[in-house]
């Protein structure tokens, strides 16, 4: 069953990105531009989505952050002090 009909996106695709990682609907649109046209479908998707583990939603939850650990490494603390 389609899910996005704007960009022709079934269900299946959307869970198969939710198991490669993608825990949102904004994830799930950077993978697949589902959401990002008429909008429509995004409510769907979160749906699909559910509230299931992630290990993303799991990591911010415990106050971390992939970004946040490169904010903290060496290389962006001598960036910082250069500017």
């Amino acid at each position: 069953m389609y899910v996005c009909s704007c960009f022709g996106i079934t269900e299946q695709q959307v869970k198969q990105h939710a198991e490669n990682g993608a825990c949102t609907p904004r994830q799930i649109a950077s993978a697949c531009k589902a959401g990002t046209d008429c909008g429509s479908c995004v409510r769907r998707i979160q749906a699909l989505l559910g509230r299931g583990a992630c290990p993303r939603r799991e990591l911010a939850d415990q106050g971390g952050s992939p970004l946040a650990d490169v904010a903290r490494s060496p290389a962006a603390q001598v960036t910082a002090e250069a500017a």
